[in-house]
């Protein structure tokens, strides 16, 4: 069966994002986005899901981060959206529970052409390094460009890092699950017959 690749560009006056997937081969992760944070959990959500993913972006962090996470995330659901193409014969739903130390998250996801985010998690303020207030803009861009259901929440945590990772990784797994081929693949899981 043909591989489901796909490959992006985005450039704008704020930022510029490439980024090629494959979704049925870990051949490569290789991130590079200038925020260094942002890379390692990139490279745990690619790592968990099982896709081989490059990105390679930069943009006007000067002025802040979120130009560049918001364009991330529009590209990620793009690449996503392309490489799935018609859907058929994915599992299309995709959940996980996932404990990172302290912290306990738990995502939910539909590959429905359907966009809504639910998206909870006490993540505290801090003054220096990532704006985790960034990782909800990250996934509203993520998940109306790709058009998908997203539920992600916090369920226990007291460290941010520690819930930004255990965010990651189990919408890396749901997505694994999601994507995966079920037993027919000629089939698009919907009654409707479009996904």
């Amino acid at each position: 069966m043909k591989q489901r690749k796909a490959k992006i560009e985005r450039e704008t006056k704020e930022t510029s994002v490439v980024i090629d997937i494959n979704l049925d081969k870990q051949s490569t992760v290789s991130i590079s986005t200038t925020i260094s944070f942002l890379d390692h959990m990139l490279e745990l959500f690619a790592m968990h899901s099982g896709v081989g993913l490059k990105i390679k972006a930069c943009g006007d962090t000067s002025v802040d981060d979120h130009h560049l996470v918001e364009d991330l995330g529009i590209v990620l659901g793009q690449v996503f959206k392309k490489a799935l193409a018609d859907k058929k014969g994915i599992a299309r739903y995709g959940h996980f529970l996932l404990p990172m130390d302290e912290s306990l998250s738990y995502v939910a996801l539909d590959l429905s052409g359907r966009f809504f985010l639910s998206y909870e998690a006490n993540i505290k303020f801090q003054k220096t390094g990532f704006n985790y207030d960034l990782i909800q803009e990250f996934f509203y861009a993520f998940a109306s460009n790709m058009e998908i259901t997203l539920h992600i929440k916090m369920i226990k945590g007291r460290n941010n890092h520690h819930i930004a990772e255990s965010i990651f990784k189990a919408c890396g797994r749901a997505f694994r699950q999601a994507v995966s081929y079920s037993k027919d693949k000629s089939i698009i899981p919907s009654t409707k017959g479009i996904l």
